[in-house]
Parts: structure tokens; C-alpha cells; sequence
């Protein structure tokens, strides 16, 4: 998946927790995430905050879909509110598709 498919995708799953999301999708739709709240930071504070609540709810549709990805609970998000610890969820979302169908649905495409 490329950078413009996987920003399409994620925005058009807004708010969808369901289902799978490849480790391209996450990671582009991530680096997606990270330009514009740099570039909304220069320009105003309150650009950054309109921008970053913009982005919440697809950042953690998609961090859901990731973990589905990989057989484990969306649920397991929680772990970013814990220091240190949430480094877990960078290894889990950097961790290879399961090639089988899961519980959460058929692997992405």
C-alpha cells in the first residue's frame, strides 16, 4: 500500500474498529499524522490542536485494526497511557501480518 492509498483508507475507515490493517497502511498513514501536526504547529497552536483532534479517532481506528492485524486486542492501546510499557505497542505494530485469517476478519490486502 502507498502513502496516498493509506491515507485515503484510514480516513475513510474514520471510525471503524473492526477488521485489519497492514503494517504499510499503519506506518504511512503514521507518517501522515506526524507532517501535518508538525506542519499545523508552525503556523498556530490552535491549527495544532483543530489538527490533532482531526487525527485522534482515525489514529486509533487504525492502531486497533494494526493489532487485529497481528491477533492481539485493540484494547491493548490502553498500554500508551502507561510510560515506558507503551513501548509494547511499537514492537507489536512492527510485528509481520498473520498470513491466516483471525478472528478479526482475512488479512489485508
Amino acid at each position: 500500500m502507498d502513502f496516498q492509498t493509506a491515507v485515503k483508507t484510514c480516513f475513510s475507515k474514520y471510525a471503524d474498529f473492526k477488521g485489519r490493517a497492514s503494517r504499510s497502511e499503519y506506518w504511512w498513514f503514521v507518517l501522515a499524522e506526524v507532517i501535518v501536526l508538525i506542519v499545523a504547529s508552525l503556523i498556530h497552536e490552535y491549527v495544532y490542536f483543530i489538527a490533532a483532534l482531526g487525527f485522534l479517532l482515525p489514529v486509533l481506528a487504525v492502531g486497533a485494526r494494526r493489532l487485529h492485524d497481528i491477533g492481539k486486542s485493540g484494547w491493548l492501546q490502553l498500554l500508551m497511557l502507561i510510560p515506558i510499557v507503551n513501548l509494547v505497542l511499537i514492537y507489536f505494530y512492527v510485528q509481520p501480518s498473520q498470513p491466516e485469517a483471525n478472528p478479526h476478519g482475512a488479512p489485508a490486502a
